[in-house]
């Protein structure tokens, strides 16, 4: 009877720690956060079917547009918003990453559920590992994830970092992006024109080893906007190599390549808008004027101020450069996928050089182009500035130590039982 109880008292022993390893391997980076301000953010999410470019945008509540735009995808295309797009299509989705119980996450999707999903179908499956059918459970107070309602509405939450919108001091927008079994960080690194130390730094990783599943924050390079705290697009931000609508679809931004200067006009959508022009000029949105002289360069532009009160904010400037910019560059377009080209990602365009500045510069004239459960841990050394990321190490090495004991207790008092 004795040898019983030891060996129940041992295997229980075994899996809490089992359990205990389990519960505090992080998963993804949490930012802690204290106030109630929101900054962009993107997922890294992969189609797990053909998926309308419509259907893409209901899963997670964002406009349609604002997802073909954030990948570069031409919107001139007739019905462009009900493109089937191929699965195992990976984009990156725009949302609204808030401070939500003293963390970073966005909670604004919502899902409805169908016959036959699970928990687990719904987090593994539909949303491509973004989330776990654990914070699904406790965002939505589920006691019993054996039962779901047909039509149910359940909170996702998903992953998301601010880091001030910036990395290395300079503009950034966060993307989310889940590893998959072939990625390695050298290699995550290189497709988004970042270095393996600062992918470390933002994820506070004590190794550069990764495992399909992980959840990284990702700094892009972009392009940031100044507009008022009254504004509706306060705080907007386009990566680099993309474009942003905004306005109400009247306003188009773009980013790059080659400058972090946001450029923005009048987006190729736009129907009913409110006036475009800056006042006491001829100049439209985006416009800009430049003459030569003994001085150097004399630049009069038409800028973008955001979207206030329904209202475009169009605002005249002038300055004097050394020398007169060259004609603003677009991020290339891509027209709407139908196929998937493995190890094909809507990635950045290289990191730009920062500008001359020259500000936003344009020729008079454009072409139109399409407007597109876990335990904190250690803060990164050098981490983006003014925060840290407070997720446990991705690869923790002292999590194993219990597993290493308990298998050496184990064994060591299971042996003489079986002699």
């Amino acid at each position: 009877m004795r040898n019983g109880s030891t060996l129940s008292g041992l295997f229980c022993l075994f899996f809490l720690v089992l359990s205990y390893v389990v519960v505090v391997r992080s998963k993804s980076t949490i930012e802690p956060c204290s106030n109630s301000d929101s900054c962009n953010a993107m997922v890294g999410y992969t189609l797990y079917t053909d998926l309308k470019v419509s259907e893409v945008a209901t899963l997670f509540q964002v406009d349609p547009i604002a997802i073909l735009t954030a990948n570069a995808i031409d919107i001139s295309y007739p019905d462009v918003e009900n493109h089937i797009l191929p699965s195992q299509l990976f984009m990156k989705i725009p949302i609204s990453c808030s401070c939500v119980d003293g963390i970073r996450k966005s909670v604004a999707t919502r899902y409805k559920t169908r016959p036959s999903d699970t928990l687990s179908s719904i987090a593994d499956s539909i949303y491509a590992g973004l989330v776990s059918a654990d914070q699904l459970r406790e965002a939505n107070s589920i006691s019993d994830p054996s039962v779901l309602d047909v039509g149910q509405s359940l909170v996702v939450p998903l992953p998301c970092t601010c880091f001030n919108g910036t990395d290395n001091l300079l503009p950034a927008i966060y993307l989310s992006y889940v590893v998959k079994i072939d990625d390695t960080l050298t290699g995550i690194a290189a497709r988004y024109s970042t270095t393996i130390t600062d992918l470390m730094n933002v994820n506070a990783m004590g190794s550069p080893a990764i495992k399909a599943g992980d959840i990284l924050a990702v700094p892009l390079p972009a392009c940031a906007s100044s507009f008022p705290k009254y504004a509706s697009d306060y705080g907007l931000a386009v990566p680099n190599g993309s474009y942003a609508i905004s306005a109400s679809h009247c306003v188009q931004c773009s980013c790059g390549p080659g400058s972090l200067n946001l450029y923005c006009m009048p987006a190729s959508l736009a129907v009913s808008c409110s006036s475009m022009q800056c006042r006491n000029s001829d100049l439209m949105l985006g416009n800009v004027t430049m003459q030569k002289s003994s001085a150097g360069c004399n630049i009069t532009s038409c800028s973008y101020g955001g979207f206030v009160n329904g209202t475009i904010v169009a605002t005249l400037t002038t300055s004097l450069q050394p020398r007169c910019p060259g004609e603003q560059q677009f991020p290339p377009l891509i027209a709407p996928p139908t196929t998937v080209i493995r190890d094909s990602y809507f990635a950045p365009s290289p990191a730009p050089a920062q500008s001359d500045g020259a500000g936003t510069t344009v020729p008079g004239t454009t072409s139109v182009v399409p407007s597109t459960g876990s335990l904190p841990g250690f803060a990164p050394a050098n981490g983006p500035t003014g925060s840290a990321s407070d997720a446990s190490s991705l690869v923790n090495p002292l999590a194993s130590f219990p597993v290493v004991i308990a298998l050496y207790l184990f064994f060591k008092l299971m042996a003489p039982s079986f002699l």
